[in-house]
């Protein structure tokens, strides 16, 4: 059981002598101080003010996120301070002075003081002192969150949450975890890993929205003796709704805008043949835009192929880019690795009106849909997404 020890002090009628004043404990129990008189001693009638506190007095491995509240009964509040580490936590003191409460979250490890002052109903002042700690994690977890502030990102991107180390408790983080947008929109959280967990709608956003994401993870126990180290905010526009369409032996690229066709371009895809090269059927999203990338594959004996107008739709390996040399097949054949080859003037064309996180929809290949790439949100209907979240 945890003891308080706390003391009031009270200053009696002139000339008596100070003497030291019971205090009301949370947990119930009462401490006279040694030598200190009773309520009918020579010392006169105790202060009727009490004052109790939550964090107890001596309280160990205080939650951080949990307030701080002081009360007083038979009296009101004429000074309220809780200190740790040097500074004063923030915090109010009701209109009626009977409560004082904390409105920020207290440090990990530390060591906060009480000092507050009150007056009773009977005009007698007392003091309260006593001093808590908090939880000193055993580990400090850091996340990051993407989008970041600011972008403007196409219809199909998720929001993701990865943490530096695995996460067990998966129903405290989506708790902390909150989406907001000006327009309403069904989504859901799935964990993609025990270090990611992403959200997606249960269509591609609406265009020209604005999304508010907070992870409220500081002081929250992911597990294992773990808590996050830190909260993480954005806030980012959804732009206007533009689609990429493949179906792989029609060797053409289709761009829709607001469900309307606005460009088609011929294309060469993975090749047929061999499935292993075949560009994968799925939904994925422009991931990354790159103006010239390398290309390395060892296993069809090609390095440090340069290549222009890039646009990476999985880690797969999967790009939109432009392949001159492959001019003789491009809207012919499908003869690539996986990639989605254009001419030169195309890719550049379409590299320009692209927004990471447009969505790449791939049909009519043999290839199932590679589920190792970072982004596969979209790869999941509906029912089995919702069945990736906390259980």
């Amino acid at each position: 059981m945890i003891e308080r020890r706390t003391v009031f002090k009270a200053a009696l009628a002139a000339g008596a002598a100070l003497v030291a004043a019971a205090c009301s404990s949370e947990n119930g129990g009462n401490a006279l101080p040694t030598g200190a008189a009773g309520a009918d001693g020579e010392g006169g009638a105790q202060p009727v003010a009490k004052v109790t506190a939550e964090p107890a007095v001596n309280a160990k491995d205080v939650p951080v996120l949990k307030p701080v509240v002081l009360k007083v009964a038979d009296g009101k509040f004429t000074e309220c301070k809780v200190t740790g580490g040097g500074k004063e936590v923030k915090g109010d003191t009701a209109p009626d002075g009977l409560t004082w409460t904390s409105s920020e979250p207290l440090g990990y490890g530390k060591t906060y003081t009480y000092a507050a002052k009150a007056t009773g109903n009977d005009g007698k002042p007392v003091e309260f002192t006593g001093s808590f700690t908090t939880i000193n994690p055993a580990k400090q977890v850091r996340a990051t969150l993407n989008p970041a502030d600011n972008q403007t990102v196409g219809v199909a991107m998720p929001i993701s949450v990865k943490f530096a180390s695995p996460v067990k408790d998966r129903k405290a983080v989506e708790k902390a975890l909150s989406v907001k947008t000006d327009k309403e929109v069904e989504g859901a959280w799935g964990w993609l890993s025990d270090s990611q967990v992403d959200y997606r709608p249960k269509e591609y956003w609406p265009q020209n929205i604005t999304v508010n994401v907070e992870a409220k993870l500081y002081g929250v126990e992911l597990g294992g003796g773990a808590y996050g180290k830190a909260d993480v905010t954005t806030k980012f526009k959804i732009g206007r709704n533009q689609v990429v369409k493949v179906n792989t032996p029609d060797h053409q690229m289709r761009v829709f805008r607001g469900g309307s066709q606005v460009k088609s371009y011929p294309c060469a895809n993975g090749l047929d043949a061999e499935v292993d090269r075949n560009t994968p059927n799925g939904t994925y999203i422009v991931m990354s835009k790159e103006p010239t990338a390398v290309f390395d594959n060892a296993r069809y004996g090609y390095t440090n192929i340069n290549k222009k107008w890039a646009c990476r739709f999985s880690n797969h390996g999967e790009y939109i880019h432009e392949n001159q040399d492959n001019a003789a097949h491009i809207g012919r054949d499908n003869n690539s690795h996986g990639c989605v080859n254009l001419l030169e003037a195309d890719a550049k064309d379409f590299f320009d009106s692209a927004l990471v996180g447009d969505p790449v929809e791939i049909t009519g290949s043999k290839l199932s849909p590679p589920m190792n790439s970072d982004v596969k949100d979209w790869n999941y209907d509906w029912k089995t997404w919702q069945s990736l979240g906390a259980k």
